[in-house]
């Protein structure tokens, strides 16, 4: 049983490591070409072109600390500050390609982090509604995806949990922490039809990444992907 450990991993950095140039473009590449293998070596389908090309197009180095910038784009996740990390390429790549966006979505992510997996689905949907609870790291996030210029990214500094009810519904959301089950709120806020991925396990304990599925009758349907390892879904609920 194959397990990917995205956010909450603890990695080392040694010597080992290469150290990057200036040619990032070339190194993006070759990091997708490492997902795409990564997922057909665990028995997942390829991403659709349109994730593709967002991953080719993101500068995952723009997200990460200056100091980790040679490592941006190794498939691996990487310390961001405040306990939280961002997400291994591979997964960013498997739960985008998962709730199947396309241009013209609305898509809520829970847990902004560092604005890479905000940034990835901004290259594909109309808009991205992204929630961060950590509001030091918010506000960070914000200033880097206008900065760079994802005029279609909101972030909201306050409890995922809840979701975003003033912007509701959406075509699909994105959950990137790890919850003891699939928010109420949530499902409310998926329109019929659209799909959510999102963790589900106690934290140091076996999570499986979820896809639910909200039906055009209302009905709701979950199925495991693959065992993951997250920080846990934090706030007052």
């Amino acid at each position: 049983m194959n397990r990917y450990f995205i956010v909450g991993t603890l990695l080392c950095f040694c010597c080992a490591f290469p150290s990057y140039g200036e040619d990032y473009s070339a190194k993006r590449h070759k990091m997708v070409e490492e997902v795409l293998a990564d997922l057909a070596a665990n028995g997942n389908p390829a991403p659709g072109p349109d994730v593709v090309q967002a991953m080719e197009k993101v500068e995952r180095h723009r997200f990460v600390p200056d100091w980790l910038t040679r490592f941006a784009y190794i498939n691996r996740p990487l310390p961001i500050g405040h306990g939280q990390t961002i997400s291994q390429p591979v997964i960013v790549a498997l739960m985008t390609d998962l709730i199947k966006v396309k241009a013209g979505d609305k898509v809520l992510e829970i847990g902004t982090g560092s604005g890479y997996q905000a940034a990835v689905l901004a290259k594909i949907v109309k808009s991205v509604y992204s929630m961060e609870i950590i509001e030091s790291l918010g506000k960070e996030a914000a200033e880097r995806l206008a900065a760079l210029g994802y005029g279609n990214v909101q972030v909201k500094m306050e409890d995922g949990y809840y979701g975003w009810p003033a912007e509701a519904p959406f075509d699909a959301i994105v959950v990137t922490a790890a919850a003891s089950h699939v928010p109420p709120p949530l499902i409310a806020q998926l329109k019929p039809g659209g799909r959510m991925v999102i963790p589900l396990g106690a934290q140091f304990m076996t999570q499986f990444l979820m896809l639910v599925e909200k039906h055009a009758d209302g009905t709701v349907s979950s199925r495991q992907i693959i065992p993951v390892g997250f920080v846990p879904l934090t706030g007052g609920h």
